[in-house]
């Protein structure tokens, strides 16, 4: 069902130049603007603005994501001078942030858009100070994470409170963004799972990948990942910056050697269990978002989710036993990741008592699917069918879905649900300039 929109409303549009990675410049077109006046239909957020789209490959250009300026620590100095107002906001922002510090490792086709969105709406009702990225979305990846990435600490803010955007994790840069009291989650997928995700995703993306769909062009019957998986390292090249993700990438995001087994692999896995305090599973999703519940103080109402970046499911590729093997050889070390805090995970389960979990897990379910049925009209919508501002970012080689949203809401409904659907870049945008007033960096061009 479209959406109506005043006549009275006035949209400004932009359209930017981003250098890709090949030095092919792609359109940046407006998917959002500033609306001057409500709908009398659907209310929508203030401070629309500008999105700076990713590159038509896929990712962003990254290496042209480097600050320009140092690093602001997010600890002032007791002489730096502030203004009164200032002041006020900042006590303002500490009392109403009840809730400690969140670092959430957004890790590649795991689910991670999904809590992301989670993260975004509770930040946003608690008036949270985001960690954002200098430039666009994400915190120049692949390279690890370094403290010069994030953008400056705003006046009204004594501290950041969230930081949910791709990244490559160095916990100790982070550290030194984050206050000492951060509780730090992230989520993990079934490695084959993951990896065919991946594969499909970034298709026309990742090096490695695009080297096999040609190949696959010219074989007969063959899928680009059969094609890939039966010769993997004639594609791969490990010093190419971009194929990151080509080999165990939920390793690769967790900031791990992904290439190969070292001696330092049990003491990284062992940093990693002390760093992070929930590492959610995703084929127990609502069971992770239950304990995630209760470490973050959260209501029902507040875990309810939609699947975001959801593709259609004609570009989901079955996998037969010789692939699945092929598969969990190239990606043995995200195997071993993952049975490490899936044991861990049922661990914290039983903490928290297994009755209880059932239980909890059962009231989440009554209470999204009541969510869901007042807010969603449809769902798998292809993307030619949706507005601008909830349309999904496309890759070249999968169609992503999204949804509508009823029409017979009231405002307040219409608020919750359409953050409930609204994208990844959409919302990121939207956040960042409530929180600095200005539309966000596009990547640098140089």
């Amino acid at each position: 069902m479209a959406f109506h929109w005043l006549a009275a409303q006035l949209w400004r549009h932009r359209v930017a130049g981003l250098m890709v990675i090949m030095g092919v410049t792609s359109l940046l077109i407006l998917l959002g603007t500033h609306l001057l006046q409500r709908s009398s239909h659907h209310e929508w957020p203030k401070g629309w603005s500008k999105i700076p789209a990713k590159d038509k490959k896929g990712l962003p250009a990254y290496a042209k994501q480097r600050p320009n300026k140092p690093y602001q620590n997010y600890r002032r100095s007791d002489t730096q001078s502030t203004s009164a107002q200032t002041q006020k906001d900042a006590n303002l922002h500490n009392i109403l942030r009840s809730r400690a510090p969140v670092v959430f490792l957004k890790t590649h086709k795991t689910g991670g858009s999904t809590v992301q969105n989670l993260l975004f709406r509770m930040g946003e009702k608690d008036r949270a100070t985001f960690a954002f990225p200098y430039y666009t979305y994400q915190f120049s990846y692949p390279d690890k994470f370094r403290a010069e990435f994030v953008d400056e600490l705003p006046d009204s803010s004594s501290q950041f409170d969230i930081l949910c955007s791709h990244m490559r994790l160095d916990v100790e840069q982070v550290k030194q963004i984050m206050p000492p009291n951060t509780t730090y989650i992230t989520i993990l997928r079934e490695p084959l799972q993951t990896f065919e995700s991946v594969f499909s995703y970034y298709t026309s993306t990742i090096p490695a990948f695009t080297l096999a769909k040609k190949v696959a062009e010219t074989a007969e019957h063959k899928s680009a990942l059969s094609v890939f998986l039966e010769s993997p390292e004639s594609f791969w090249d490990p010093k190419e910056p971009e194929n990151g993700l080509a080999k165990n990438p939920m390793s690769f995001d967790l900031g791990l050697n992904s290439q190969q087994w070292n001696s330092s692999w049990p003491a990284d896995l062992t940093l990693l269990k002390e760093t992070f305090q929930l590492v959610m599973i995703a084929e127990h999703f609502d069971e992770s978002l239950v304990l995630l519940g209760a470490l973050l103080k959260l209501e029902l109402e507040e875990l309810a989710y939609l699947r975001l970046n959801t593709r259609s499911p004609k570009y989901v590729t079955l996998l037969d036993d010789i692939t699945k093997a092929r598969l969990r050889a190239w990606n043995s070390l995200d195997v071993l990741l993952y049975d490490f805090f899936l044991k861990l995970f049922w661990e914290k389960a039983e903490q928290y008592g297994l009755e209880r979990l059932n239980r909890d897990v059962a009231l989440l379910k009554v209470s999204t699917d009541r969510i869901r049925q007042k807010c969603v009209a449809r769902k798998g919508v292809p993307p030619e069918e949706l507005e601008d501002f909830i349309r999904p970012w496309q890759t070249d080689s999968v169609t992503i879905l999204g949804y509508q949203i009823q029409g017979n809401l009231t405002k307040h409904e219409q608020g919750f649900c359409m953050r409930l659907v609204l994208p990844e870049l959409q919302y990121h945008a939207h956040l960042y300039f409530l929180q600095y007033g200005r539309d966000m960096r596009a990547a640098r061009t140089e």
